[in-house]
């Protein structure tokens, strides 16, 4: 039986021992995209699994999939989700986030050659370890990271050696930095690197791509973690895990631990 806790000490450990690696996470909004189901996230509302809730959510965190019109990404992603590799390590959504029927769409469209763990890996219950365990370990790697626009990464715990910055919606507007960062590894002949990633879809895409050729560096989508150290705002509003650490708010995500 997998252990939320236990896959996390395993990245811990690769990490540790500089093994290359891939961390790639297909959450919900990836997964609606494989599905082809539109999702539009604005500041007071979203639309997801066909119906539309309110709710605040920061300029960093606006992105939408249109079906008619981003089939050429929908596709990218797929490959992504069906590609393998030794230590290209896939996050997928849970049971008890997304629901039995859509955690069985991902397991059917995956074979036992794939290496599986939680989209969530590195929050809720494990976050507190993220950032007292792993973060630390970033110092001991020449860091290249792909963020928001308005991200401040001065304040960081780490040195950041070389940033590439990306907007709103980003799996469309940035989709050219795939062949950017290509040109950039290439050139410089970057090995030995960790490439961090909070880039919404467009993680996926570059971390897919770029460990498929540039397999010498470590990739991994860290998602909105960082997010209270870079003044970066949204999160106050709809990151709970971010809520219960930063802010000492008592709920219920600081001790979830997602279940296979």
């Amino acid at each position: 039986m997998k252990d939320f806790h236990e896959d996390f000490e395993g990245v811990l450990d690769l990490l540790k021992d500089k093994i290359p690696f891939a961390f790639t996470r297909f959450s919900d909004g990836e997964l609606y995209m494989m599905q082809n189901r539109k999702y539009k996230i604005e500041k007071d509302k979203v639309f997801l699994r066909e119906q539309t809730h309110s709710g605040q959510w920061g300029e960093e965190e606006l992105k939408e999939f249109i079906p008619e019109e981003q089939q050429m990404h929908r596709e990218k992603l797929i490959e992504a989700f069906e590609f393998t590799k030794d230590n290209y390590i896939k996050g997928i959504s849970c049971r008890c986030c997304v629901g039995e029927e859509d955690f069985m769409w991902q397991n059917n469209h995956l074979s036992s050659e794939h290496i599986l763990t939680w989209a969530n890996l590195l929050i809720n219950g494990n976050y507190s370890n993220f950032i007292e365990h792993m973060v630390p370990e970033f110092q001991n790697y020449p860091v290249v990271y792909v963020c928001n626009e308005m991200a401040n990464v001065d304040n960081l715990p780490f040195e950041v050696k070389k940033t590439f910055r990306i907007g709103n919606n980003c799996h469309v507007n940035n989709f050219d930095l795939i062949q950017e960062m290509k040109n950039w590894i290439g050139k410089n002949d970057i090995e030995n690197h960790l490439f961090l990633f909070s880039a919404g879809s467009l993680s996926n895409f570059l971390i897919y791509e770029l460990y498929n050729i540039f397999d010498k560096n470590t990739y991994m989508d860290i998602g909105s973690t960082l997010n209270p150290l870079m003044g970066m705002t949204g999160w106050v509003a709809s990151r709970g895990y971010l809520r219960a650490y930063w802010l000492k708010e008592n709920n219920q995500y600081i001790n979830m631990k997602c279940v296979w």
